[in-house]
């Protein structure tokens, strides 16, 4: 009979084991899931597009805090963003990838959801009209979005003909 409470015991402690194995997998990836949809955005403590572009990144699912940096230039720099790649803030993960400019939320998440080998991230550079966090009215201006690569080259990521080509297809839906 001791043999069977031993087995018994063992078993039921291998049942508890396993399960808080398995909730705290859950857990970890929930947090892991977090951290991937958070960013700290630097920029002009004045600058209002900037304020619209973080709208736009919490409306998608972010979470996003904001920081006034002293020197943003030096912070580019710091990033490894090209000058020809720069816009008027930066979006940092806390895996380091960074979102120069109105980079629209879709494409982040997809470049999130599966890095290119060597990329630091993604910029629109300059502040095209229509782009996230600078509409104005109906006007919208086609611009490319940069992939950024640690060697300091680029190449485009996504074109973007039309204003409804930065967000997710709702066809089907």
């Amino acid at each position: 009979m001791n043999v069977l409470k031993r087995r018994l015991f063992a078993c039921s402690l291998a049942l508890v084991a396993a399960s808080v194995l398995v909730a705290s997998t859950g857990l970890a990836s929930e947090a892991s899931t977090e951290a991937a949809n958070t960013m700290v955005v630097y920029k002009s403590p004045t600058c209002g597009c900037c304020v619209k572009w973080v709208d736009h990144v919490e409306a998608a699912g972010f979470t996003a805090t904001t920081e006034h940096p002293a020197d943003l230039l030096a912070l580019k720099d710091d990033k490894g963003i090209p000058a020809r790649s720069r816009s008027c803030h930066t979006g940092v993960t806390p895996s380091g990838y960074v979102f120069e400019g109105h980079v629209p939320a879709r494409f982040i998440l997809q470049f999130l959801a599966d890095p290119p080998a060597n990329a630091i991230g993604l910029a629109v550079p300059a502040m095209p009209v229509g782009s996230p966090g600078m509409e104005v009215g109906d006007r919208f201006m086609p611009y490319d979005v940069q992939l950024l690569m640690a060697d300091g080259t680029t190449t485009v990521f996504a074109r973007v003909e039309t204003a409804a080509d930065q967000y997710p297809s709702t066809a089907g839906s």
